[in-house]
Protein backbone atom coordinates (compact mmCIF):
# COMPACT_ATOMS: atom_id res chain seq x y z
CA UNK A 1 0.00 0.00 0.00
CA UNK A 2 3.11 2.01 0.39
CA UNK A 3 3.76 1.40 -3.04
CA UNK A 4 0.39 2.72 -4.45
CA UNK A 5 0.39 5.88 -2.05
CA UNK A 6 3.73 6.63 -3.73
CA UNK A 7 2.75 6.58 -6.97
CA UNK A 8 -0.43 8.39 -6.60
CA UNK A 9 0.66 11.10 -4.16
CA UNK A 10 -1.74 9.54 -1.60
CA UNK A 11 -1.77 10.12 2.34
CA UNK A 12 1.73 10.23 3.54
CA UNK A 13 3.48 10.93 0.45
CA UNK A 14 0.95 13.86 -0.50
CA UNK A 15 -2.59 15.43 -0.77
CA UNK A 16 -4.74 16.30 2.65
CA UNK A 17 -5.71 13.85 4.71
CA UNK A 18 -9.39 13.93 5.72
CA UNK A 19 -10.49 12.86 9.27
CA UNK A 20 -10.73 9.18 9.30
CA UNK A 21 -7.05 8.87 6.72
CA UNK A 22 -8.65 9.00 3.53
CA UNK A 23 -7.31 11.94 1.13
CA UNK A 24 -10.25 14.25 0.58
CA UNK A 25 -8.46 16.35 -2.44
CA UNK A 26 -6.82 14.05 -4.56
CA UNK A 27 -7.94 12.09 -7.49
CA UNK A 28 -7.60 8.58 -6.14
CA UNK A 29 -8.41 6.63 -3.25
CA UNK A 30 -6.91 3.81 -1.85
CA UNK A 31 -9.29 1.10 -0.24
CA UNK A 32 -7.73 -1.81 1.56
CA UNK A 33 -10.14 -5.20 2.67
CA UNK A 34 -8.06 -6.81 5.29
CA UNK A 35 -7.79 -9.76 6.45
CA UNK A 36 -9.36 -10.58 9.90
CA UNK A 37 -8.37 -14.12 10.30
CA UNK A 38 -5.12 -13.67 12.76
CA UNK A 39 -7.70 -12.07 15.28
CA UNK A 40 -7.95 -13.14 19.13
CA UNK A 41 -9.30 -12.03 22.17
CA UNK A 42 -6.27 -12.26 24.54
CA UNK A 43 -5.55 -10.99 28.13
CA UNK A 44 -9.44 -9.59 27.66
CA UNK A 45 -8.93 -7.07 24.82
CA UNK A 46 -9.28 -7.87 20.99
CA UNK A 47 -6.41 -8.16 19.01
CA UNK A 48 -6.29 -7.48 15.07
CA UNK A 49 -2.64 -7.58 13.50
CA UNK A 50 -3.34 -7.08 9.92
CA UNK A 51 -5.35 -3.82 10.83
CA UNK A 52 -3.33 -2.61 13.10
CA UNK A 53 -0.03 -3.26 10.89
CA UNK A 54 -1.68 -1.38 7.88
CA UNK A 55 -2.89 0.97 10.15
CA UNK A 56 0.55 1.67 11.60
CA UNK A 57 2.46 1.66 8.76
CA UNK A 58 0.24 3.75 6.45
CA UNK A 59 -0.09 6.03 9.52
CA UNK A 60 3.56 6.09 9.96
CA UNK A 61 3.89 4.62 13.35
CA UNK A 62 5.30 1.49 12.46
CA UNK A 63 8.10 -0.80 13.80
CA UNK A 64 10.63 -0.39 11.31
CA UNK A 65 13.07 -3.31 12.51
CA UNK A 66 10.17 -5.60 13.25
CA UNK A 67 7.65 -4.53 11.05
CA UNK A 68 4.61 -5.43 12.71
CA UNK A 69 3.99 -3.53 15.87
CA UNK A 70 4.47 0.23 17.61
CA UNK A 71 7.90 1.95 17.05
CA UNK A 72 9.46 2.91 20.08
CA UNK A 73 7.84 0.41 21.96
CA UNK A 74 8.45 -0.85 25.94
CA UNK A 75 7.19 -3.91 27.62
CA UNK A 76 6.52 -3.17 31.03
CA UNK A 77 2.70 -4.84 31.00
CA UNK A 78 4.25 -8.05 29.22
CA UNK A 79 6.77 -8.56 32.16
CA UNK A 80 4.13 -7.75 34.65
CA UNK A 81 1.72 -10.51 33.16
CA UNK A 82 4.93 -12.78 33.07
CA UNK A 83 5.33 -11.85 36.62
CA UNK A 84 1.59 -12.96 37.39
CA UNK A 85 1.76 -16.09 35.45
CA UNK A 86 -0.71 -15.23 33.11
CA UNK A 87 -1.40 -17.26 30.00
CA UNK A 88 -0.92 -17.34 26.84
CA UNK A 89 3.10 -16.36 27.71
CA UNK A 90 3.75 -16.70 24.31
CA UNK A 91 2.49 -13.63 23.01
CA UNK A 92 3.45 -10.48 24.59
CA UNK A 93 1.59 -7.48 24.19
CA UNK A 94 3.66 -4.04 23.87
CA UNK A 95 2.49 -1.06 26.02
CA UNK A 96 1.57 1.60 23.03
CA UNK A 97 0.25 -1.35 20.96
CA UNK A 98 -2.21 -2.15 24.35
CA UNK A 99 -3.94 1.30 24.33
CA UNK A 100 -5.42 0.43 20.79
CA UNK A 101 -6.59 -2.75 21.68
CA UNK A 102 -8.24 -1.27 25.23
CA UNK A 103 -9.76 0.78 22.45
CA UNK A 104 -11.15 -1.21 20.33
CA UNK A 105 -12.01 -3.83 22.66
CA UNK A 106 -14.31 -1.00 24.67
CA UNK A 107 -15.51 -0.05 21.48
CA UNK A 108 -16.81 -3.89 20.57
CA UNK A 109 -17.95 -4.24 23.95
CA UNK A 110 -20.40 -1.16 23.31
CA UNK A 111 -21.31 -2.41 20.45
CA UNK A 112 -19.69 -0.60 17.86
CA UNK A 113 -18.74 -2.84 14.90
CA UNK A 114 -15.54 -3.95 13.94
CA UNK A 115 -15.35 -1.35 10.54
CA UNK A 116 -16.30 1.40 12.95
CA UNK A 117 -14.25 0.50 15.31
CA UNK A 118 -11.34 0.56 12.59
CA UNK A 119 -12.56 3.67 10.85
CA UNK A 120 -12.41 5.37 14.95
CA UNK A 121 -9.14 4.22 15.38
CA UNK A 122 -8.21 5.41 11.93
CA UNK A 123 -9.25 8.92 12.81
CA UNK A 124 -5.99 9.34 15.00
CA UNK A 125 -3.11 7.59 12.26
CA UNK A 126 -4.73 9.14 9.08
CA UNK A 127 -3.57 6.46 7.02
CA UNK A 128 -4.26 7.80 3.52
CA UNK A 129 -6.04 4.87 2.75
CA UNK A 130 -9.69 3.84 3.94
CA UNK A 131 -9.25 0.41 6.03
CA UNK A 132 -12.15 -2.19 5.76
CA UNK A 133 -12.22 -5.03 7.55
CA UNK A 134 -12.86 -8.15 5.44
CA UNK A 135 -16.03 -8.51 7.63
CA UNK A 136 -16.79 -6.99 10.81
CA UNK A 137 -18.20 -10.93 11.79
CA UNK A 138 -16.34 -13.53 13.65
CA UNK A 139 -13.99 -15.76 11.32
CA UNK A 140 -11.09 -16.65 12.57
CA UNK A 141 -8.06 -18.85 11.42
CA UNK A 142 -7.26 -21.93 13.38
CA UNK A 143 -5.00 -24.82 12.20
CA UNK A 144 -5.05 -28.79 13.21
CA UNK A 145 -2.08 -29.83 14.53
CA UNK A 146 -0.46 -33.10 15.89
CA UNK A 147 -0.04 -31.46 19.40
CA UNK A 148 4.02 -31.48 20.13
CA UNK A 149 3.64 -31.64 23.94
CA UNK A 150 4.30 -31.93 26.63
CA UNK A 151 0.98 -32.06 28.20
CA UNK A 152 -2.38 -34.03 28.18
CA UNK A 153 -2.28 -33.66 24.23
CA UNK A 154 0.90 -34.52 23.13
CA UNK A 155 0.59 -36.83 20.40
CA UNK A 156 -3.21 -36.17 19.34
CA UNK A 157 -4.77 -33.90 16.77
CA UNK A 158 -6.25 -30.66 18.01
CA UNK A 159 -7.44 -27.43 16.45
CA UNK A 160 -5.40 -24.01 17.91
CA UNK A 161 -5.71 -20.81 17.29
CA UNK A 162 -3.58 -19.22 13.75
CA UNK A 163 -1.73 -17.28 16.27
CA UNK A 164 -0.53 -20.09 18.70
CA UNK A 165 0.39 -21.67 15.60
CA UNK A 166 2.54 -18.63 14.18
CA UNK A 167 3.58 -17.08 16.85
CA UNK A 168 4.69 -20.18 19.49
CA UNK A 169 5.22 -22.83 16.93
CA UNK A 170 6.60 -20.76 14.55
CA UNK A 171 4.50 -23.49 11.96
CA UNK A 172 7.39 -26.15 13.03
CA UNK A 173 5.07 -28.88 14.44
CA UNK A 174 2.91 -31.30 12.40
CA UNK A 175 0.80 -29.79 10.52
CA UNK A 176 -2.47 -31.43 8.72
CA UNK A 177 -5.46 -28.68 7.54
CA UNK A 178 -6.81 -25.02 7.97
CA UNK A 179 -10.26 -23.61 9.07
CA UNK A 180 -11.99 -20.76 8.75
CA UNK A 181 -14.03 -20.87 12.42
CA UNK A 182 -16.50 -19.26 11.80
CA UNK A 183 -16.30 -18.10 8.23
CA UNK A 184 -19.57 -19.62 6.76
CA UNK A 185 -21.85 -17.58 8.85
CA UNK A 186 -19.95 -14.20 8.31
CA UNK A 187 -21.05 -11.43 5.27
CA UNK A 188 -18.75 -8.79 3.66
CA UNK A 189 -17.82 -6.47 5.74
CA UNK A 190 -19.37 -2.95 4.90
CA UNK A 191 -18.01 -1.35 1.77
CA UNK A 192 -15.93 -3.89 0.67
CA UNK A 193 -18.03 -5.84 -2.05
CA UNK A 194 -18.66 -2.30 -3.04
CA UNK A 195 -15.71 -0.70 -3.09
CA UNK A 196 -14.37 -4.19 -4.97
CA UNK A 197 -17.15 -3.19 -8.09
CA UNK A 198 -16.04 -0.16 -7.86
CA UNK A 199 -12.70 0.04 -8.31
CA UNK A 200 -10.62 0.80 -11.18
CA UNK A 201 -8.38 -1.80 -10.55
CA UNK A 202 -7.72 -4.50 -7.17
CA UNK A 203 -4.75 -5.30 -6.74
CA UNK A 204 -4.05 -8.45 -4.74
CA UNK A 205 -1.11 -8.06 -2.57
CA UNK A 206 1.56 -10.60 -2.34
CA UNK A 207 -0.03 -11.57 1.12
CA UNK A 208 -0.07 -15.38 2.25
CA UNK A 209 -2.44 -17.48 -0.42
CA UNK A 210 -3.62 -19.30 2.65
CA UNK A 211 -4.00 -17.40 5.60
CA UNK A 212 -4.10 -13.92 4.84
CA UNK A 213 -5.63 -13.78 1.22
CA UNK A 214 -7.06 -17.10 1.48
CA UNK A 215 -8.85 -16.07 4.53
CA UNK A 216 -10.32 -12.89 2.54
CA UNK A 217 -11.73 -15.15 0.29
CA UNK A 218 -13.58 -17.20 2.57
CA UNK A 219 -15.66 -14.66 3.52
CA UNK A 220 -18.82 -15.13 1.61
CA UNK A 221 -19.47 -12.58 -1.42
CA UNK A 222 -15.61 -11.50 -1.85
CA UNK A 223 -14.91 -13.96 -4.25
CA UNK A 224 -18.11 -13.74 -5.78
CA UNK A 225 -17.07 -9.49 -5.39
CA UNK A 226 -13.76 -10.50 -7.54
CA UNK A 227 -15.32 -12.21 -10.01
CA UNK A 228 -18.29 -10.18 -11.07
CA UNK A 229 -15.97 -6.29 -10.68
CA UNK A 230 -15.73 -4.97 -14.21
CA UNK A 231 -12.09 -3.67 -13.00
CA UNK A 232 -9.20 -5.35 -14.14
CA UNK A 233 -7.88 -8.34 -10.90
CA UNK A 234 -4.26 -8.35 -10.74
CA UNK A 235 -2.17 -10.94 -8.41
CA UNK A 236 1.64 -10.48 -7.16
CA UNK A 237 3.39 -13.67 -6.80
CA UNK A 238 4.63 -13.83 -3.08
CA UNK A 239 7.11 -16.50 -4.31
CA UNK A 240 10.52 -15.45 -5.37
CA UNK A 241 13.66 -17.85 -6.52
CA UNK A 242 11.22 -20.76 -5.04
CA UNK A 243 10.64 -19.39 -1.31
CA UNK A 244 8.43 -16.97 0.15
CA UNK A 245 9.93 -13.28 0.76
CA UNK A 246 9.15 -13.26 4.30
CA UNK A 247 6.76 -14.79 6.76
CA UNK A 248 6.22 -18.97 6.17
CA UNK A 249 3.67 -19.17 3.41
CA UNK A 250 6.16 -22.42 1.75
CA UNK A 251 4.56 -24.31 5.09
CA UNK A 252 0.98 -23.25 4.55
CA UNK A 253 1.26 -24.10 0.83
CA UNK A 254 2.69 -27.61 1.62
CA UNK A 255 -0.34 -28.07 3.71
CA UNK A 256 -3.09 -27.80 0.89
CA UNK A 257 -0.94 -29.25 -1.46
CA UNK A 258 0.12 -26.54 -3.66
CA UNK A 259 4.10 -26.18 -4.35
CA UNK A 260 5.89 -23.02 -3.54
CA UNK A 261 6.22 -21.58 -7.17
CA UNK A 262 4.67 -18.66 -8.40
CA UNK A 263 2.81 -21.03 -11.25
CA UNK A 264 1.34 -22.81 -8.87
CA UNK A 265 0.55 -20.18 -6.70
CA UNK A 266 -1.07 -18.15 -9.92
CA UNK A 267 -2.76 -21.66 -10.86
CA UNK A 268 -4.30 -22.34 -7.29
CA UNK A 269 -6.16 -18.44 -7.85
CA UNK A 270 -6.81 -19.68 -11.14
CA UNK A 271 -8.48 -17.52 -14.20
CA UNK A 272 -11.80 -15.16 -14.02
CA UNK A 273 -12.25 -16.66 -17.59
CA UNK A 274 -12.55 -20.04 -15.50
CA UNK A 275 -13.85 -20.70 -11.96
CA UNK A 276 -10.68 -18.05 -10.16
CA UNK A 277 -10.19 -14.79 -9.87
CA UNK A 278 -6.80 -13.22 -11.61
CA UNK A 279 -7.12 -11.52 -14.91
CA UNK A 280 -3.02 -10.91 -14.20
CA UNK A 281 -0.31 -12.20 -12.50
CA UNK A 282 3.38 -10.35 -12.15
CA UNK A 283 6.12 -12.70 -11.14
CA UNK A 284 9.65 -11.54 -10.08
CA UNK A 285 12.26 -11.53 -12.67
CA UNK A 286 13.49 -14.80 -13.74
CA UNK A 287 10.70 -16.86 -12.71
CA UNK A 288 8.27 -18.18 -15.18
CA UNK A 289 4.15 -19.27 -15.24
CA UNK A 290 2.13 -20.21 -17.09
CA UNK A 291 -1.61 -19.99 -16.16
CA UNK A 292 -4.17 -20.46 -18.86
CA UNK A 293 -6.43 -17.63 -19.24
CA UNK A 294 -4.34 -15.02 -17.37
CA UNK A 295 -1.95 -12.57 -18.43
CA UNK A 296 1.63 -13.18 -16.57
CA UNK A 297 4.49 -10.59 -16.60
CA UNK A 298 8.08 -10.78 -14.89
CA UNK A 299 8.87 -7.86 -13.05
CA UNK A 300 11.07 -6.90 -10.02
CA UNK A 301 9.28 -7.53 -7.17
CA UNK A 302 11.71 -7.52 -4.39
CA UNK A 303 9.97 -4.45 -1.87
CA UNK A 304 13.30 -2.06 -0.69
CA UNK A 305 11.76 0.66 -0.89
CA UNK A 306 8.91 3.07 -1.42
CA UNK A 307 10.29 3.80 -4.81
CA UNK A 308 10.97 0.27 -5.82
CA UNK A 309 7.85 -1.20 -4.87
CA UNK A 310 5.74 1.95 -6.31
CA UNK A 311 7.08 1.10 -9.74
CA UNK A 312 5.63 -2.79 -8.85
CA UNK A 313 1.87 -0.74 -8.50
CA UNK A 314 3.06 0.72 -11.84
CA UNK A 315 3.90 -2.59 -13.67
CA UNK A 316 0.62 -3.85 -12.07
CA UNK A 317 -1.47 -0.97 -13.56
CA UNK A 318 0.08 -1.19 -16.93
CA UNK A 319 -0.97 -5.36 -17.17
CA UNK A 320 -4.60 -3.82 -16.05
CA UNK A 321 -4.58 -1.48 -18.53
CA UNK A 322 -4.92 1.70 -16.26
CA UNK A 323 -2.95 4.72 -16.13
CA UNK A 324 -1.82 5.89 -12.79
Amino acid sequence: MLGVQHLLGLGQFGGAKGTAGTDDTAEHELTAVVNVGDDAWMFGVRICPDLDTCMYTLGGGIDPERGWGHRNETWHAKEELAAYGVQPDWFGLGDRDLATHLVRSQMLRAGYPLSQVTEALCARWAPGARLLPASDDRSETHVVITDPGPGEYAGEKRAIHFQEWWVRYRAKVPTHSFAFVGAEKTTAGPGVAEAIEAADVVLIAPSNPVVSIGAILAVPGIRGALRSTPAPVIGYSPIIGGKPLRGMADECLSVIGVPSTSEAVGRHYGARSGVGILDGWLVHEGDNAAIDGVDVRAVPLLMTDPEVTAEMVRAGMDLAGVKP
